[in-house]
């Protein structure tokens, strides 16, 4: 188990409370005996710190963590691909290198590029290979939330569907997304009327999703499309590659996308990636774990802590405060990426029992408060925390 008992950068700071006499009195009906506070001034000088080094659940503000460790694996400028083969009999194969954001708009635009340079195909054979399976997330269940969607080297949509009723009948919610077939059978099932669901539950149905979608797509240019869809019979002998699309979003737009929208998809497909780029190809589980916590402890220098998964699904994560603080310190040139809120650049993260929220409050000289404040005890909220650090904060 990576757990580490020393305490970050050598302070013996457990438990100690360093705030004004004021703030405290405030701060006291705020907390339960399971949270944490701490605050660096824009100067580099800890102003707050309550409980900032005992190791608590951070729930999505990791996903900051994530970000940073993606950066320095990967580069802010990477982008990802996926690759287009063209058989000697005319089957289409299509690989895919774990992109988070291939949605239909990007789909469309594809098949339209294809369209150019075929005609016809006589099979569509999808390529998974770059991850390896089975893909066990830590924290996620076989639910059909948004939040416990899988993830897989070949995915579209984030394996997700927006639907509703319309006078009895099912429609997308989204103009630019086909309901297809496999999507209204797990709608039905889902016994919802509207909403967001996850539609794949494991492998097969990841990449039966991915390769109607695709051949939707196909189909719209012209292009002659069949209904085989193969994804376990890959060939190993002679193809061309017709094509190497390459995603219009660099990786910062990824973590601006990752931070907008808490998007646990994004934040595994982000590890798994990250752990094929460090250890090479297939991704699993356990390289981009060791890829995440080798960053985590040799390029930050954290001594304390255990990560057990990307996004902060996972209970088993704990991290403290100070850590935190340190992670935003280096995160800090990417701030604008986080969402804003007046003075105040932010990620939050909620579980039952579980409000946490970290990032920087702009001051009146025009630096930047770091701010992190961790909620483990039931009932109690991060952001009436906040309301109280930003009225006393300048």
């Amino acid at each position: 188990m990576f757990i580490f008992n020393s305490l970050p950068d050598g302070r013996a700071t457990a438990g100690l409370t360093s705030v004004s006499p004021a703030l405290a009195d405030q701060l006291s009906p705020l907390l339960g005996p399971n949270d944490a506070v701490a605050v660096i001034d824009p100067e580099g000088g800890q102003l707050v710190s309550i409980h900032a080094d005992r190791l608590l659940v951070p729930a999505s503000i990791l996903k900051t963590l994530t970000a940073l460790a993606a950066l320095h694996y990967l580069g802010k400028d990477y982008r990802f691909s996926t690759d287009f083969y063209i058989t000697p009999d005319n089957y289409l194969i299509i690989k895919g290198y774990g992109d988070p954001l291939m949605v239909s708009e990007r789909i469309g635009d594809i098949a339209g590029h294809l369209a150019t340079r075929i005609t016809r195909i006589a099979g569509l054979i999808l390529d998974d290979s770059y991850f390896s399976y089975p893909i066990v997330i830590p924290g996620r269940n076989n639910t059909l939330q948004p939040y416990d969607a899988p993830n897989g080297a070949l995915c579209v949509n984030f394996n997700t569907v927006n639907f509703r009723q319309n006078s009895g009948h099912w429609e997308s919610a989204e103009p630019q997304t086909p309901l297809l077939p496999f999507a209204i059978t797990k709608i039905r099932a889902s016994g919802q009327k509207e909403g967001r669901i996850t539609l794949a539950a494991d492998r097969r149905e990841i990449l039966q999703y991915s390769g109607e979608m695709f051949l939707f797509f196909l189909g719209k240019t012209g292009i002659d499309i069949p209904e085989e869809i193969v994804w376990d019979a890959i060939p190993s002998g002679e193809k061309t590659l017709l094509w190497r699309y390459t995603a219009p979003n660099s990786l910062q737009d990824v973590v601006a996308a990752l931070l907008e929208f808490s998007n646990n998809f994004i934040a595994n497909q982000l590890m798994l990636a990250m752990g094929a780029a460090r250890f090479g190809p297939p991704g699993t589980m356990d390289k981009g774990l060791q890829a995440l916590r080798s960053y985590y402890t040799t390029v930050l220098g954290a001594q304390t802590g255990h990560i057990a998964e990307a996004s902060g699904l996972s209970r088993d994560n704990r991290i403290s405060a100070n850590t935190m603080l340190h992670i935003l310190q280096h995160f800090q040139p990417y701030h604008g990426l986080m969402r804003r809120e007046g003075r105040q650049w932010y990620k939050t993260g909620t579980l039952n029992g579980v409000s946490t929220r970290a990032g920087y409050l702009s001051s009146a000289d025009g630096g930047h408060y770091r701010f992190v404040v961790m909620i483990n005890t039931p009932g109690k909220r991060s952001d009436r925390v906040l309301r109280l650090l930003e009225r006393a904060l300048k």
